[in-house]
């Protein structure tokens, strides 16, 4: 666990210091760092989603996890969850629940996350999430600098489902699989470069209702 306590104190403080920054910063920059941000994250996801081995496959996962989403209303209860701590935290920020939501995809969809869990759980070793934490740690400034303290609070986000991820490490071994890294990280790249399009305000994509997809790339990896 030791990765992932490191990186969820990375994320919380580089939330922090964007909130920081944020009220002595112009809107203009804050703008154009998030542009700055949007574009880098888009070339992420793109370079992820290059990873697809089998095209058909990955879009028959996005529709069918999209309409999946759709019908749990996976975005409406991630907002709810969003207000929620919100409201309990006082915060008077109208970006909180976009936020939260857009950080914890952003860290919790990479291969990285997935790879450096079992490397923290298995034989201890954090060297991967250490350097996954650092990227975060950074991404954090900008992105809370827009969308304020949401992002600092989606370290709960990373701290709860990649906890877990290396606590079950020793029993979730299949997910080194090359076949079931390659569906992952073709498939959350899909979502980053969704991420992307919505911080550059291209639309507004509702990326929580796609987050099924990435578990039916994973079943589809292990069992076809």
């Amino acid at each position: 666990m030791t990765g992932t306590l490191v990186n969820t104190v990375a994320i919380a403080t580089g939330g922090l210091i964007g909130i920081s920054a944020g009220k002595r910063l112009p809107e203009r920059i804050k703008t154009i760092m998030v542009q700055a941000l949007g574009l880098s994250v888009i070339l992420v996801g793109i370079q992820m989603a290059l990873a697809v081995t089998d095209l058909i496959v990955t879009i028959g996962c996005m529709l069918v996890g999209a309409v999946t989403g759709e019908l749990i209303r996976i975005e409406s209860w991630i907002g709810r969850l969003g207000e929620w701590l919100r409201e309990r935290t006082s915060s008077n920020s109208s970006t909180f629940a976009e936020g939260f939501m857009s950080a914890s995809v952003l860290y919790l969809t990479g291969a990285m996350m997935i790879v450096g869990s079992i490397q923290d759980g298995t034989v201890g070793n954090p060297t991967t999430l250490y350097v996954k934490s650092l990227l975060d740690g950074v991404i954090a400034i900008p992105l809370a600098s827009s969308f304020g303290i949401g992002v600092a609070f989606s370290a709960l986000s990373v701290f709860v489902v990649q906890g877990s991820v290396t606590l079950l490490a020793s029993h979730l071994l299949f997910v080194q699989d090359p076949a079931v890294l390659s569906a992952v990280t073709a498939t959350g790249g899909l979502l980053i470069v969704g991420i992307g399009m919505n911080l550059l305000k291209v639309t507004m994509i509702p990326i929580g209702n796609f987050l099924p997809a990435i578990l039916y790339a994973i079943v589809w990896a292990v069992f076809m």
